[in-house]
């Protein structure tokens, strides 16, 4: 049986929530804006699941629009916040947003605006007082993600908006990775726009939410009906969002206890990997950090091919970034602490969920350990001369 290293990029299913979707993909049904009977049963369910997100984020429910993606949210703010500022003016973000803030950002930039990209430190975190001074008096949005997809590092979120918001400018905090791992409470956050994603918590794909502080105007990035306060036009998907819900509720009741799990088995992986693989770095190791999250670089191997062996060895990670062209390229993150690009090239991250258990850490440990030496050319625990 294939075992799963890879829940940054996707969760497996909780079956809770799939017993509390399976109704609304057969049975019950209803569109949630008709009055009759089968659309306000489906409007009660997309109410509480909405309750169950608030409750999450420590806001409120009036303030969560649902929609597809997590994509989708970050790109609804920041041309939201475009179109408001004429096309025109100055964005501040960091140098390790995830793809749909830093494509959708270079995207304005060839349209005319301006933009200032704050890398992070050496310990994979972006230095608070490099974004506030980044400010200037056109600066319309800034944008610092909860917590690091690739490695894992929280970020000074709470100070970087606090300072921005005391200036009058809005804050989109993608909390995508970081719902489900670690608490949230938005007002403590103190970002104007948070976005979470249901499949990076064992919830659906296709099903995400936005928070948008009350107060804070949010153009439709869908235009047509008035769902969503009229945010976010389109039918509700009323079976994803309600497994978003049960997700969200399930998060917030076991969050403790998936806390303390995911990083024993994080903590057993990287103090193994120390002891049976040699001249291994664990990036950001001093870092706060996720706690499921180990980003790793095997010097000598590099990861693409490393990846492919695990795989066929039946062990499910990630590694660097695919390009247009399929050509794999290392990993702008990685890059963006400076890191050699050797050294990027032999990266891979490990991302462990709640369903995996310390038997697969060891097993995947002795199976890394063979398939090192093999492409080293070594026997196992044989020092690298490089």
């Amino acid at each position: 049986m294939p075992t799963y290293f890879d829940n940054n990029a996707t969760t497996p299913l909780d079956p809770r929530v799939r017993e509390a979707m399976l109704p609304w993909l057969g049975e019950q049904f209803g569109n949630p804006s008709s009055i009759h009977g089968f659309g306000q049963a489906a409007r009660e369910a997309v109410e509480e699941a909405r309750a169950e997100v608030a409750a999450l984020l420590g806001g409120l429910p009036a303030e969560v629009v649902f929609c597809a993606s997590g994509t989708e949210a970050n790109n609804a703010v920041l041309f939201g916040i475009a179109r408001r500022a004429g096309g025109k003016g100055h964005l501040v973000i960091s140098a390790i947003e995830h793809s749909s803030v830093r494509e959708a950002v270079g995207r304005l930039e060839s349209g005319g605006m301006e933009v200032t990209r704050v890398p992070p430190e050496r310990d994979g975190v972006v230095d608070a007082r490099r974004m506030i001074d980044a400010l200037r008096p056109d600066t319309v949005l800034g944008c610092l993600m909860l917590a690091n997809n690739e490695l894992g590092t929280i970020q000074p979120v709470p100070e970087v908006a606090a300072a921005f918001r005391a200036r009058g400018v809005p804050v989109l905090c993608d909390a995508v990775q970081g719902a489900g791992k670690i608490t949230i409470d938005v007002r403590e956050l103190g970002a104007d726009f948070v976005t979470v994603g249901a499949h990076k918590f064992h919830g659906p794909l296709g099903a995400a939410a936005l928070w948008v502080r009350r107060g804070e105007i949010i153009e439709g990035f869908l235009v047509g009906g008035g769902q969503e306060r009229r945010r976010r036009a389109s039918t509700e998907n009323v079976p994803a969002i309600v497994g978003l819900g049960k997700a969200a509720a399930l998060a917030r009741a076991e969050l403790a206890a998936r806390h303390e799990r995911l990083r024993a088995l994080r903590d057993r992986f990287e103090a193994g990997l120390c002891s049976s693989v040699p001249q291994t770095v664990v990036h950001c190791a001093s870092s706060a950090r996720l706690p499921h999250t180990s980003n790793i670089a095997i010097l000598g191997c590099d990861a693409q091919t490393l990846l492919i062996r695990l795989d066929l060895r039946g062990y499910a990670v990630s590694a660097g970034s695919a390009c247009s062209s399929g050509a794999v390229e290392p990993s702008k993150t990685l890059q963006a602490l400076g890191l050699p690009i050797e050294e990027a090239r032999c990266s891979l991250r490990v991302s462990f969920g709640i369903e995996n258990s310390e038997a697969e850490v060891d097993d995947f440990l002795e199976v890394l350990a063979e398939e090192v030496a093999a492409l080293r050319g070594a026997t196992v625990g044989a020092p690298l001369i490089l």
